[in-house]
């Protein structure tokens, strides 16, 4: 049921066939592992007339928590009593989720959606996830699922199980925060070789389909925003002093400087680029709810967002971008080179994130090169290009 707040279903169908008809798909959060303690389900508050599980161990919704014991104590996510934890192995769960012939996963997809995001797919069971696939691909074939995993998915041990995530029958690719994490090391002054360690580890990791559609990220409502990441020179140690915290405009000029670059190395390597709403707009925020605020109509940033807007049109026009393998032609210090390669098309990203200037020469098979972000040309000599790159910029050569 959606949140008359909101809209209808009626609203939803519509959405997602206009999303369909501009080439665009719409993904749902899955959040299939708790539940809030105010819901219909549990209903620990009595707000709602029917009997939850917190009311009357009669209620239908009983055997879908654990208690130890009734109504006192019960399994919540991370031991936060708003969000009792489900009890995935519950037939009528299972039956509500996934199986039965009008369960919230095929009903929504019906309506139009186009595939999952699985919220804490670690604790999820494996079975779970699996059959949640299968009954994906019974209603619409071409849906996609994509499970939020923190880490290397191919070898992750969660809860003393080792997970089966990629190994073809749960999900399609996971959320990749092992390339926020490199991506912020190398932007934050670490080591462009270190970069390209972390991600070619992934690429021998995890299967070619998985690490060319993984959901790449700079930040997410999980996540600080990344322009106060890359500009604060110390985060404040309180909460209550990162609620009311902003850059200064020195700080700011820092972090936007970086976030360019950072936001062209997201559009050209390997995987999904996603962008968390505001990001492009110049938010900022540290944890949440701080990182979740409003979006600033009006006041956003038209430089950064042009930028943004520059970077999704070259995406869908260069099938280098979407599909084309990787190529590392520098990765040392601040700099990090890297081209994407398919048939008779070549896109290379050029990446200086230190704050001094920065020599590089590549290899160039042809006589010129141009940044498709400027549209500044460069002359190869002898099979060369010779770059001088201003501190944190960043180029993406054509």
């Amino acid at each position: 049921m959606i949140d008359l707040m909101l809209g209808t279903e009626a609203d939803f169908r519509e959405l997602c066939a206009r999303a369909a008809e501009r080439g665009i798909r719409v993904l749902l959060d899955g959040v299939f592992n708790h539940t809030g303690s105010n819901s219909v389900y549990f209903n620990a508050e009595g707000f709602y007339p029917g009997p939850g599980a917190a009311q009357s161990q009669s209620s239908p919704y009983f055997d879908w928590y654990s208690f130890h014991p009734w109504p006192e104590d019960y399994d919540a996510w991370w031991g936060i009593r708003t969000l009792p934890a489900v009890n995935e192995n519950s037939p009528s769960y299972g039956r509500f989720i996934i199986d039965g012939e009008n369960s919230v996963v095929r009903r929504w997809l019906r309506a139009g959606a186009s595939g999952w995001r699985l919220d804490v797919a670690d604790e999820l069971p494996d079975e779970f996830i699996a059959r949640l696939r299968t009954a994906m691909e019974e209603t619409k074939p071409d849906s996609v699922l994509i499970a939020e995993v923190w880490e290397d998915g191919s070898n992750k041990i969660a809860y003393s199980q080792r997970r089966k995530y990629l190994l073809g029958s749960e999900a399609h690719g996971l959320m990749n925060y092992p390339f926020r994490t490199a991506a912020l090391a190398f932007l934050q002054g670490g080591d462009g070789a270190d970069f390209r360690e972390s991600m070619e580890t992934l690429r021998e990791n995890y299967p070619p389909p998985a690490f060319y559609s993984a959901m790449n990220f700079l930040g997410t409502h999980d996540t600080p925003r990344i322009l106060s990441v890359l500009g604060a020179e110390k985060p404040p140690s309180s909460k209550e002093d990162r609620a009311v915290f902003f850059l200064s405009p020195e700080e700011r000029a820092t972090g936007l400087a970086l976030l360019r670059a950072a936001a062209v190395l997201l559009y050209a390597f390997p995987g999904s680029p996603m962008l968390y709403y505001g990001d492009e707009a110049g938010m900022e925020g540290w944890e949440d709810p701080f990182n979740r605020r409003t979006y600033p109509w009006g006041k956003k940033d038209a430089a950064l967002r042009d930028l943004y807007l520059c970077l999704g049109r070259l995406r869908r026009a260069r099938k280098s971008l979407q599909r084309g393998d990787i190529r590392y032609l520098f990765a040392a210090g601040h700099g990090l080179v890297f081209s994407r390669n398919l048939e008779d098309e070549a896109t290379t990203a050029v990446l200086n994130v230190g704050a001094d200037p920065l020599a590089l020469e590549i290899p160039w098979n042809a006589i010129q090169a141009q940044d498709a972000l400027t549209g500044q040309s460069f002359a190869a000599v002898g099979g060369v290009l010779k770059l001088e790159l201003p501190p944190r910029t960043a180029m993406l050569l054509i």
